[in-house]
């Protein structure tokens, strides 16, 4: 169906599920597109384009080629933008030619998609040139449920670096973890006994990065704190480990948090909070 492939993500049963459920697969008189079964002929034939109406970082054409071609394999597809290109309004994307009916019924769930993706890449993007040149942009774990591994490919569309996938690549102790194990140094030495090879741990104040770096921490993320404060961190940890600033980040205040020294940025609001980007389809008949 299509050679997009990201690791960890079944990109063939996410087209087949999106449009089962546009479609109603399953449900009482479901299982088709009743207005274009109703309103189209089966055999008529349609071109069409997908244009860019707003200046977007392009993400997800691939995806949404894979939903027309799931419903019409022998559809001509031409993607005309590259993946993470930066591209002016009225900037064509796709055309598109094969049976009308299969691209009514993909078109709503293969725009829905690169919307989404090429908003969350644009967002990403704007925070990457506010930081101007310092320090590199992560994303989080905020993610909407089963799309985790599509927005945090939009996010490198976009310029950024992923931060840790899951709960399983990396170990994170935040405050919970240091109150339960009785501090700092306590919660790094557990994991680091555990065997754990990669130990990111929150920083609240600055009494915690010696206590932390001593025990073994690999990582350390100064959560919610000035530019200022976030300088003297920097130059408390004089480069044994990464830091990253974390909490309060917005594109206001990201350029001054960025050149505080830091080694990374993370935004959850990257993939919280990206609005869709304004993408149109527009088709001729044949």
């Amino acid at each position: 169906m299509t050679s997009f492939h990201l690791d960890g993500f079944d990109v063939e049963a996410f087209v087949r599920a999106t449009l089962d459920e546009d479609l109603g697969v399953g449900l009482p008189g479901g299982g088709r597109d009743v207005t274009s079964e109703s309103v189209i002929n089966a055999d008529m034939r349609f071109s069409g384009v997908m244009d860019s109406r707003d200046a977007i970082t392009v993400a997800g054409l691939p995806i949404a080629a894979a939903f027309f071609r799931t419903l019409d394999p022998a559809m001509e597809i031409e993607i005309l933008a590259a993946e993470g290109a930066q591209v002016e309004p009225g900037t064509d994307l796709m055309r598109l030619n094969g049976n009308a009916r299969a691209m009514l019924t993909a078109e709503r769930s293969a725009l829905n998609t690169v919307q989404h993706l090429s908003g969350v890449a644009t967002l990403t993007r704007q925070y990457v040139d506010a930081m101007g040149g310092h320090a590199t942009l992560l994303d989080t774990r905020k993610t909407i449920p089963g799309l985790r591994h599509l927005e945090k490919y939009a996010t490198r569309m976009g310029g950024a670096k992923n931060h840790r996938m899951g709960l399983w690549d990396a170990a994170m102790i935040k405050d919970n973890h240091v109150l339960v194990a009785g501090g700092v140094g306590q919660a790094v030495g557990s994991a680091r006994a555990a065997g754990v090879s990669q130990i990111i741990c929150e920083v609240d104040h600055l009494d915690q990065i010696e206590p932390a770096i001593a025990a073994g921490a690999h990582h350390l993320l100064l959560d919610n704190m000035a530019a200022e404060t976030l300088r003297e961190a920097v130059a408390l940890v004089a480069g044994r480990v990464p830091t990253e600033a974390s909490g309060g980040v917005n594109l206001q205040t990201i350029g001054a948090i960025a050149s505080s020294g830091v080694t990374y940025v993370s935004v959850g609001r990257l993939t919280q909070s990206a609005p869709a980007a304004d993408i149109g389809l527009d088709f001729t008949p044949l």
